[in-house]
């Protein structure tokens, strides 16, 4: 078993003790286990594996788990790409880039239009979809990493389909970024958006938009501001679609002009004022359907 499996394994046995009143009795071994697992830059960033020891490390009141929790931190934070480096390497590819941009510019000269073009084109390419920004904002709130590894679990609740744009851990947290964006704060408004983020997320009759979200079709920041009707599965949909249909139906045969009678009584109101209307909804062999107004109180039923 490769090194990042093992990883991810133990990464779920701990992301499951960091839940509420969660089992972390064996949480010392398990971190003695990571430490003795050859873990390298590459393999942190595909199962971040930081971020739920670090989850850990608050959640514990075990001091040796504290302890040794920091001290795989520590070890860890030495892969980390010192950020002065990185900044100059981007500086010095930037520059490279540029020298090539000018020259095909150059080269593409024949028209203002093609020129543009390749202004814009050579622009577009040298950052990344906005949709899809190079990571969200870290945190350090309690209540937003537990949303964020919401969101997380629930994008990871079934197998991973074709086609994945990032790992789950950063589509929930450039998710969650987004949301808390929108509020500025974890009010209630915050908390009921998270919650039914995560309720279509893990619904099982509509995992479309799940993986949806994983392939890219849907960027983190649109799923932050759909709305329930827009998260709903075909099938929901269509459901919708024909209860509103009946019931416009229902309002225009109870409104048209009917047959007046005193021989129905109303149920909500006890009154005999009604007007009734009668319709085939069903084969010809079959009675006809009576659609009832109380003229009264305008309560509506039908009966067969």
């Amino acid at each position: 078993m490769g090194c990042e499996e093992e990883v991810l394994k133990i990464k779920k046995k701990l992301d499951k003790m960091t839940a509420s009143e969660g089992d972390q009795t064996q949480a010392l071994d398990i971190l003695r286990v990571l430490q003795g697992l050859p873990i390298n830059f590459q393999v942190l960033s595909k199962t971040r594996i930081g971020m739920t020891v670090n989850a850990l490390r608050k959640a514990s009141t075990d001091e040796e788990v504290i302890s040794t929790a920091k001290q795989l931190i520590k070890n860890w934070k030495k892969f980390v790409p010192d950020k002065k480096d990185d900044d100059e390497k981007d500086g010095k590819e930037e520059k490279k880039k540029e020298k090539e941009d000018k020259k095909e510019s150059k080269n593409n000269s024949n028209s203002s239009n093609s020129s543009n073009n390749s202004s814009s084109s050579s622009s577009s390419g040298s950052s990344k979809p906005a949709s899809f920004p190079t990571a969200a904002p870290p945190t350090t709130d309690s209540l937003r990493l537990k949303c964020r590894e919401m969101i997380a679990n629930a994008l990871k609740l079934a197998e991973m389909p074709d086609g994945v744009v990032d790992t789950p851990e950063s589509l929930a947290e450039k998710a969650e970024e987004a949301i808390f964006q929108e509020f500025r704060n974890t009010d209630a408004a915050y908390k009921n958006r998270l919650r039914s983020r995560v309720y279509n997320l893990k619904d099982s009759k509509n995992p479309q938009l799940r993986e949806n979200v994983l392939r890219g079709v849907i960027s983190p920041q649109r799923l932050a501001t759909m709305s329930s009707e827009e998260m709903a599965s075909a099938e929901m949909k269509a459901l919708r679609e024909k209860f509103t249909k009946e019931a416009i139906d229902d309002h225009q045969l109870a409104v048209a002009q009917g047959t007046k009678t005193d021989l129905l009584k109303c149920g909500k109101c006890g009154q005999r004022n009604c007007t009734y209307n009668q319709m085939q909804t069903r084969s010809s062999d079959e009675p006809m359907t009576t659609f009832v107004l109380c003229n009264h109180c305008g309560n509506r039923w039908k009966f067969c």
